[in-house]
């Protein structure tokens, strides 16, 4: 996995202060009673923040090839695969004896 494949713990704490931010400035607008007079400077600030949850929600579902994996293995043992179980191919199991055991 490449850094740029996670969200780093940084950057996550970063997002939520920015979050919070924009939380208290829209609380203290609506205060003051300006809520629509900055429309425009909030429309900016939630458009960047918009992008950065994007950015942190692909980072957070991001399976790396390794993991990917490993959740393929899982989701099939969960949904009743056995080692007898048939494995799709024509070909002989190599482990198995001729007599199939």
């Amino acid at each position: 996995m490449t850094p740029d494949d996670c969200y780093d713990p940084r950057r996550a704490e970063q997002l939520v202060e920015m979050l919070r931010a924009l939380a208290q400035r829209i609380m203290d607008l609506d205060r003051e009673g300006g809520l629509l007079g900055e429309s425009s400077a909030l429309l900016r600030a939630m458009g960047d923040l918009r992008s950065e949850l994007f950015r942190y929600e692909v980072r957070q579902t991001f399976d790396s090839p390794e993991v990917a994996e490993h959740r393929r293995i899982v989701d099939e043992a969960a949904h009743g695969w056995t080692p007898d179980a048939p494995t799709g191919g024509d070909e002989e199991d190599p482990w198995r004896k001729p007599d199939g055991r």
